[in-house]
């Protein structure tokens, strides 16, 4: 059975994917890769098949509902807006007028 997925490509429009925005399908395929690769790393190492799976699945799991989560919450751009204002500092302190006077100076 083929199924056809749909994938909004219009003019000025961003991409949607199952209901993820823009950079939140580049998050999950890192993600994917990464969990893929770490379930190699681990069974080559030994770890039991037992032990593997259920720890991949789950966070598996835990990345497709923060994924989403995301998608949903911050929108195409809001995330990247949070992390921006978050690195904002809260207040700038200066210990002396010099910075300001010699603004005055500079402009002509």
């Amino acid at each position: 059975m083929s199924s056809v997925y749909s994938i909004n490509k219009g003019v000025n429009a961003s991409i949607t994917f199952k209901g993820l925005k823009a950079q939140y399908i580049a998050y999950l395929a890192v993600g994917l890769v990464l969990l893929l690769l770490l379930f190699v790393a681990l069974y080559i190492a030994g770890v039991s098949p037992y032990i593997l799976l259920p720890l991949i699945l789950g966070l598996g799991s835990a990345l497709f509902f923060t994924v989403f989560k995301l998608s949903h919450r911050y929108g195409e751009h809001g995330l990247q807006k949070y992390l921006a204002k978050k690195g904002l500092p809260a207040c700038l302190k200066f210990r002396s007028r010099r910075v300001f006077l010699n603004l005055k100076t500079q402009q002509r």
